[in-house]
């Protein structure tokens, strides 16, 4: 059986180190408790398939890169996030007033890195399973599971929120008011895959045509 990398082991703990710390006085325990419910369950699934599966240690540091943004939009529900604040205390600016956002963004950028930050897990994932040998058919499948996992998280989060009161509904969606949120995370979910399906489509023909040294 495939034994855990260091990279792996770190990272995996880093992810519940995250968790301890976000845990202390979230806003909503309750919708906190139900995002965190599902950090595990994912963190479960990308263990196995590293040991199962054989993802690479790049694959899994990259997906668990996505839980800790994932973990920390948890804590403040993603609609309370208080980026601007950690900009101005940094950088001395308010990102919201640099490009003229008038809803939080954070939810945003989670949907936009479940593309860029998972299509290598999910790639490798599926070339382990089909055991397709063409790349770019594999990219085409991987983003084609990129579109479907989007909407069936849509639609799973929307059942979720059905069985809530008004209230807890829209603060467990985050939609903040926007009719067409569930499309723009889709929408963003599938640039981001697009992104790293070029990076991985240029890194397969730049090793294709680097010739091979002789020993």
């Amino acid at each position: 059986m495939r034994r855990f990398s260091k990279p792996v082991i770190i990272s995996t703990l880093i992810v519940f180190l995250v968790m301890l710390l976000a845990s202390i006085e979230p806003l909503d325990w309750s919708n906190y408790l139900l995002h965190q419910a599902g950090t595990l369950l994912f963190l479960a699934m990308i263990l196995a398939m590293y040991r199962y599966w054989h993802i690479s240690s790049k694959a899994y540091v990259l997906a668990t890169i996505f839980l800790l943004i994932h973990i920390i939009g948890a804590r403040y529900l993603y609609s309370y996030v208080p980026y601007d604040d950690w900009t101005q205390q940094l950088f001395n600016i308010e990102l919201s007033t640099l490009f003229g956002w008038q809803r939080n963004m954070y939810d945003r950028l989670v949907h936009f890195s479940y593309g860029l930050l998972l299509f290598s897990a999910m790639y490798e994932s599926l070339s382990y399973l089909l055991n397709i040998k063409s790349v770019k058919s594999l990219i085409v499948i991987t983003l084609m599971l990129n579109m479907s996992t989007s909407l069936l998280y849509e639609l799973f989060e929307w059942g979720i929120a059905s069985t809530l009161s008004p209230e807890d509904a829209e603060a467990y969606n985050g939609q903040q008011g926007d009719m067409w949120d569930a499309h723009k995370d889709m929408a963003l979910a599938l640039v981001g895959g697009i992104i790293t399906a070029g990076i991985t489509l240029f890194n397969s023909s730049k090793a294709l045509t680097t010739p091979t040294k002789l020993s």
